[in-house]
Formats: structure tokens, sequence, C-alpha cells
């Protein structure tokens, strides 16, 4: 009989282990993967050379991140952002210096509105139950694609609107309820902070990836943690769970969930869980993203004065790029998302096409010197079968207002973690981790009473 069993070793299933390793709980994590991480996952390609295929940026007010790069001795550095971005728009490209690109002035004044209305809305949520809200049910009955195209008045102002918050959902607009888009942004703090770099949720990169953090959490106990095993079912008897898959089976007290919603939608439950948890779990679905890197020798984009930062409308497969050099720039690498729709057209084609695209585009935007790369790779969570998306679950309309927060609440000893689960940087790994050690709490508590 194991006293907990975790399932899932992401960073949240990994937060809420450590957290009951360090109160001296017996527990096991049990792991569909071979690997760490859930969606964060940094790939090794040489010495000084790594790309994260999943999450990879902290910032201000993410204190647990900092506290535990702090706690194991890791390194991180600042996202490069310096020298000129570039707006790919209406097939022309534009240099611009800081956050807000240059456009015609009406346009400039409407994104302006738009951005601030988003905020000041987003002000007006409860955390804790964003459903209570006056407006909920209007909020909640509408997309915030429809909002944006509502308050968007020129066309140009919509597409720089619809690229930079495409970027922070990994979503199409019209698949995202404007109440948890208002959620969502005050769960990361405010607009600013998600869209920034300076002072925002991608100010710094972890040296080495962001995968060195949580193998540092799992190093004491990585003889707890078993891979390759998927969780099919867990049956409930009297005080006892039995939690199976193939080849397995392991009876346990309490439960901790740490994985993506619409893969614990596919763990069959007896007794049934609740009617609120299934229905509300069969509506989430999680975000699209693809991550798209090409590696130089060298950063040179930055001898010219460009940042490598890109952001770009439709006609781009991509909405926005970065520079996500490693810290000594030993390489230059430039990261490229492609996200919702553009993301499934984009993995249509060949790896070799998807290159010549991106290749096409970086010397579009830099020059001859963008011609000869050392590599190209990319990836997709949405293709992984144990995340099936990125960055997380996506509320569609109707949603928090008919179900409430039913997807985070424990259910008699099966304790929901996951950053879905999180009130605060809802999405980001911060998220994760502060709530796979919630869902540890609790449990310690329990125990201790």
């Amino acid at each position: 009989m194991k006293e907990v069993i975790i399932i899932g070793a992401g960073f949240s299933g990994i937060a809420a282990a450590k957290k009951l390793y360090e109160a001296k709980i017996p527990f096991i994590v049990l792991e569909a993967r071979e690997r760490l991480g859930g969606r964060v996952f940094t790939t090794q390609i040489k010495e000084n050379l790594y790309l994260d295929f999943g999450g990879q940026w902290i910032g201000p007010s993410q204190d647990r991140m900092y506290a535990l790069c702090e706690e194991f001795g890791i390194g991180y550095y600042e996202t490069y952002n310096q020298g000129f971005n570039l707006l790919d728009l209406n097939q022309k490209v534009k240099k611009f210096k800081g956050l807000i690109p240059k456009m015609d002035i009406v346009s400039l004044i409407n994104l302006d509105y738009v951005l601030k209305k988003l905020e000041k809305l987003a002000k007006s949520i409860s955390l804790n139950n964003p459903w209570s809200h006056p407006k909920a049910m209007e909020f909640d009955s509408i997309s915030l694609g429809a909002f944006v195209a509502t308050n968007c008045k020129t066309s140009t102002c919509k597409k720089v609107v619809d690229l930079a918050l495409e970027t922070v959902f990994a979503a199409e607009l019209n698949e995202v309820s404007l109440l948890h888009a208002l959620f969502y942004i005050k769960s990361g703090r405010d607009l600013n902070t998600l869209i920034n770099i300076k002072n925002g949720a991608q100010l710094h990169r972890i040296v080495g990836g962001m995968q060195t953090i949580i193998e540092k959490m799992a190093a004491p106990f990585k003889e707890r943690i078993y891979f390759n095993n998927a969780v099919e079912k867990i049956t409930q008897e009297n005080e006892t769970y039995q939690v199976s898959g193939k080849d397995f089976s392991y009876a346990t007290r309490r439960i901790i969930m740490a994985i993506p919603p619409p893969l614990a939608a596919k763990i069959e439950f007896q007794p049934m869980l609740s009617s609120e948890k299934r229905q509300v779990m069969d509506r989430i679905a999680m975000g699209q993203v693809g991550k798209c890197f090409m590696v130089y020798d060298k950063p040179f984009w930055r001898d010219s004065g460009f940042s490598g930062q890109a952001f770009a409308d439709q006609h781009s497969p991509f909405q926005s790029m970065f520079d996500t050099s490693p810290r000594n720039s030993d390489y230059g690498i430039i990261l490229g998302f492609t996200i919702g729709q553009r993301a499934r057209n984009y993995f249509t084609k060949t790896k070799e096409d998807r290159k010549a695209i991106m290749l096409e585009k970086l010397v579009e935007y830099f020059g001859t010197a963008a011609q000869n790369p050392l590599l190209y790779e990319d990836f997709t969570m949405t293709d992984e079968a144990w995340s099936r998306g990125c960055y997380a679950g996506i509320y569609p309309t109707g949603t928090w207002t008919g179900f409430q927060d039913s997807y985070a609440q424990t259910e008699g000893q099966i304790y929901w973690a996951g950053t879905e689960a999180s009130k605060v940087w809802f999405g980001y790994i911060e998220g994760a981790v502060r709530s796979g050690e919630k869902a540890a709490q609790e449990i310690i508590d329990g125990i201790k009473n």
C-alpha cells in the first residue's frame, strides 16, 4: 500500500513529490512518458547547445521558480532584448523599438484603447471566483475573438492584437472565453507582464534549459518515479484506491492528479467522478503551438542592430519570433512560434519544407547572413500523446460560469494539481509548481490531523 500516488512527472507532480519527500511521507510517481518534465522538454544537441521544446521562461512574481533556482544553484539570464524589433504586416516589414510597433495614428490609438480595456476588465476579476463578477455571464458568453473584433476598428489594429494575444494564449482567439482570458491575464499579474520581456513573463531563461530545474528537484527520489506507466483506471474500494494500467496495479490511500485535463478525462474512474468534474474536463481543450528553431554559429542579427524579435500577421506561419541564444552566445538561435490554425497548416508540411519556409522568412528579415544555418528543429506538444497540446488547457465560452472551479476541487482523496488547477500563474510553470505544492500540503495537513 502506497500512502500517495502522484500521476504525472511534470513540474506539478515533481513539486508535489518534493514536498512529500521532505515531509517523509511515502509516495511513488507514475509517468506515462520515458522522461521527466511533462510540458517542459529540453533537448541537448551538444555542449552549450540545447533547445527548450516546451516551457522556457520565468519572470517577475514567479517566486517559486526563482526560489528553486536559488535552492539548486541554477543560473538564469535575461532574454536578449536590445535593438530593433520587426513587424511583418500586410506583407511589408517595418522595424521599431519598444513594445508598441509603428502604425498609423488611428490604429495606434485603437490599439491602446483595446489593450487598456482588457487590462481594466481583468483587474476587476476575482482569481478565487471569476464567475462571481457582475458581468461574468456576459463575459463568458462571448469569445476573446468576438471582443477583439468588436473593439478593433481598423484592420491593422486587429491584426496586431490578434498576433499578440494568440502568442499569449497559444490558441485561436475564438476558442477562448473572454472571461477565461480576463482570469488568465489577472492570474499572470497583468497583460503588460504577459506580453513583455522587460519586467515581463519572458524576462529570464535558465542556463542549460528548463529541464535542469526538474532534474535537480527529482534527483533525491528518482527511484520512486516509475516511467512508461500510463494510468488507465482508478478504482475506489472503501478508503483504498487501486491505480492500474498495462502490466501494473498499485494500491494507495491518496492520489494527486498532475496531468493535463484531456489526459485525466481519458482515465476510467470507478465510481465515476462527479458530473461537474467530468463535464468540465470534456470541455477544456489544449492550446496548440509549434516551436521552430533555426540555429546559427552566432547571433549575427545583433551586429546589425536587431533584437531577433519579429511579429507577423496571417501572411506568415509565425505569430512571433525571439532570440533564444544561450547566455554565452556560443550559438545564435531564433525561435519562431506558430500557433492555432497557422500551426495546424504548418505541420501538415514535411520537415524540409518547414525549414525552407522559416529560412525564407529569416532571410527576408535579417538578410543573406541568415542563409546558412547549422540546424533546424521544431516540435509541437500537440503531437505528443501525453501532452496533447501547450501551453495549457483553454476554457471555452460557458465553462467558468457553468462549472466554476470544479476542475481544481478535491474529490474524496483525489487531489488535483497541474497548472490548470492554479489560481496564480495559470498556464505557466509557476502555476504548475504552486498547485503541486498545494496538493501535497493538503495531504500533509490531512495526515497530521
